[in-house]
């Protein structure tokens, strides 16, 4: 289906995860669905989701329910059954190869370190579609990447946050309605410097 959207954020289902940084992608999701009036409670192709309208375009909001590590069995179900081109798919996911607060949008590319996109990439043998990583900074001196991304943010940090959940829920309604050059020509680079 060509005039449809498939926005896809990422985590872990549970409230022991819910504000962990491995849970950007879900709060990209929510933010979206709060701004847009779609309620995502409809339980199918191992997620919730639910349907509606973003800037003029058909989209579905998708929150896999499968935990992190096996993401890709959801996406891979709802793409085959909506039938839509990867390039309308996007995934928006926390990553820690970048700096806190940082958005970065990608028309395509490797996984780099994040088991969720493995899964996806694998599922769909294909790493052709878009993405909005969250940057969530490296683990601290000691720590490993999976202690770092189930750990939730320092006080400190919330405002920041926030922010680039509203930058990367801005990005993902670029993309669809401009293109994902467009977007990266918008939002990769200076507008995510800090002050």
């Amino acid at each position: 289906m060509e005039n449809l959207s498939i926005i896809i954020g990422l985590g872990n289902p549970g409230r022991k995860y819910a504000y962990t940084k491995h849970n950007m992608g879900f709060q990209v999701a929510d933010k979206l669905a709060r701004e847009y009036g779609i309620k995502i409670k409809k339980l199918k192709f191992k997620a919730l989701y639910g349907e509606g309208t973003i800037g003029g375009c058909r989209t579905i909001l998708v929150k896999p329910q499968t935990y992190m590590n096996a993401s890709g069995e959801s996406v891979r179900d709802i793409v085959e059954w909506y039938k839509i081109p990867l390039r309308n798919l996007i995934v928006t996911y926390d990553d820690a190869d970048i700096p806190l607060g940082t958005v970065r949008i990608r028309k395509s590319g490797s996984s780099g370190t994040h088991n969720g996109m493995k899964s996806i990439i694998y599922q769909l043998n294909s790493d052709e579609f878009p993405r909005v990583r969250l940057g969530i900074g490296s683990p601290e001196y000691g720590n490993d990447l999976a202690e770092h991304v189930l750990r939730g943010f320092k006080p400190d940090d919330f405002k920041e946050v926030e922010a680039m959940i509203e930058t990367a829920s801005k990005a993902v309604v670029d993309i669809m309605q401009n293109g994902v050059s467009h977007a990266m020509n918008m939002y990769n680079g200076a507008a995510n410097c800090k002050e």
